[in-house]
């Protein structure tokens, strides 16, 4: 790492009506120096970044590369300037192939027989190997990933942006993107880093900056700091850690047996044989990189789709037949992981979204009719309870950020008592001390009796909240086995297929 700056930033503002999303923020990078951003949701990290990408236009400040003003109207500017982002959310064609995804974020590609051979020597000399025939559709999410940056790679960029890299990976997938980050450090490219990931950061990041309310607030070397100092830095105050109290388990309320369910799409995997058992009382952890059928899963169980007779049952009952509101009447309840536009609608209001699913359990109708003031109060309720940072519950969904709209999602369901609930990637993109909290009010309602489904990519979460663990890799799911004792690199072998995954019913 080099003592030049390769981006300065001074007095960076961009307001929107009714919050100031960055405040005069300043920092600098230098070549080959990979630097965290870090922050609460909403701390102004995403617009800040979409500042330096060319995607949204500062009302005041300056911003430097290379020592010349930055001032890029546009990605394709940045692209041009040296500036390449890989976004949290990949942006790929599944029915084209991956030299085909690629040139579509060139300005001008090359011949596809050079291209493809292009791809292949930059992808294995970065140690992230991939066949540019293979179509995008039928790759894992790592390779997805792999495809972004490649992509980014072929503009020789001086400046990389990383948003979330690591939500979508194994342990030993994370490894190999770490070794391709250090390798393009040590070439001089800088790195800007987005991650909730605090030993991530510990491990990686030469440099932070902490955001707080869109100011910066701190600056710090994070392998000086451990993970807790700095959720406190971002939080501004103490952080709470989850508090596991020990819970007697009940009798058996919910089962799957031998679930077969074709794909939700052409490239979606099917469920085979799918068979779990759960307890009053119990979190059972379900792990998988993304694309493996967890969706599949979440919408056959919750009732968004119907399965053949006799494959799910609570408390003894058969309701494979039933959706989702007959489900809830029941005691079932679900949580998707796509927040907008599945969770939530983004142009209702937080009163209106609270409705969409509280009715069943909740007392919000009145002789037929429905009762906006108690949505209203249900709504305000879920806002103070889960630490909801916004105006009020008139506020439409899609002016959250995806942190504080992950709340308001994941505590309308807790907030309905289910006997059984199943959550898909509760803390996704939620900063260290609101994933803390949604953790904890999980573990508190299974305390209280309920039982508890977490489909998450995070191991850490699963291995801190889960009595039990298995695996779902291409549609089918592992034995569960007691998160006690169970190591990172044994649950990565059964992310990916090894280690007893069920041939029958257990």
């Amino acid at each position: 790492m080099t003592g030049d700056k390769l981006l300065q930033i001074e007095g960076l503002t961009k307001a929107y009506p009714g919050v100031v999303a960055n405040d005069g923020v300043g920092f600098s990078v230098a070549p080959g120096e990979v630097h965290a951003l870090l922050g609460e949701n909403g701390a102004g990290k995403s617009t800040l970044v979409k500042m330096i990408y060319g995607l949204v236009k500062p009302d005041a400040g300056t911003m430097h590369l290379m020592g010349k003003p930055y001032t890029p109207a546009e990605p394709r500017a940045a692209r041009a300037s040296g500036v390449a982002m890989v976004f949290q959310h990949f942006s790929l064609f599944e029915a084209l192939n991956v030299a085909e995804n690629v040139a579509l974020g060139m300005e001008n590609p090359p011949p596809m027989g050079d291209l493809a051979k292009r791809i292949r020597e930059i992808s294995n000399a970065y140690g992230l190997p991939l066949d540019p025939e293979r179509l995008v559709g039928d790759l894992s999410a790592g390779e997805r990933q792999r495809v972004e940056i490649i992509r980014c790679l072929l503009q020789d960029p001086k400046l990389l942006i990383m948003d979330e890299p690591t939500s979508v990976l194994t342990p030993q997938e994370v490894e190999i993107l770490f070794h391709t980050l250090r390798k393009l450090s040590s070439e001089g490219t800088a790195i800007l880093y987005i991650s909730h990931k605090l030993e991530e950061i510990r491990s990686l990041c030469d440099g932070a900056t902490i955001l707080r309310g869109g100011k910066v607030v701190a600056t710090c070397t994070p392998r000086e700091k451990t993970a807790r100092e700095l959720a406190e830095m971002m939080v501004g105050g103490e952080f709470k850690a989850t508090d596991r109290t020990q819970r007697t388990l009940g009798h058996t309320i919910f089962e799957v047996k031998d679930l077969d369910l074709a794909p939700m799409s052409q490239f979606g995997p099917a469920l085979k044989k799918v068979t779990l058992s759960l307890r009053a009382g119990e979190v059972l952890g379900v792990g998988g990189v993304a694309g493996n059928g967890q969706e599949e899963l979440l919408a056959t169980l919750s009732g968004e789709r119907v399965s053949a007779p006799g494959t799910v049952l609570l408390h003894g009952q058969d309701i494979s037949d039933l959706g989702p509101n007959d489900r809830r009447r029941l005691g079932l309840q679900g949580a998707p992981e796509e927040r907008l536009g599945h969770a939530a609608v983004p142009a209702m209001s937080l009163t209106d979204n609270a409705l969409l699913t509280g009715t069943v359990r909740r007392p919000l109708t009145n002789r037929g009719f429905l009762d906006m003031k108690a949505a209203r109060l249900f709504a305000e309720e879920i806002i103070k309870n889960f630490d909801v940072r916004t105006p009020g519950p008139h506020v439409a969904a899609r002016a959250l950020s995806g942190g504080n709209l992950q709340k308001f999602v994941i505590g309308r369901e807790v907030l309905q008592y289910p006997e059984v609930l199943i959550v898909n990637q509760p803390t996704w993109g939620v900063d260290a001390a609101a994933a803390a909290s949604i953790r904890q009010a999980l573990l508190d309602l299974a305390s209280k009796g309920a039982a508890v489904i977490v489909i998450s990519q995070d191991l850490d979460e699963l291995m801190e909240i889960a009595d039990r663990f298995c695996a779902l890799n291409e549609g089918r799911l592992s034995a569960p086995r007691d998160t006690e004792g169970l190591t990172l690199d044994e649950i990565g072998l059964m992310l990916g297929g090894a280690h007893g995954m069920q041939e029958a019913a257990l």
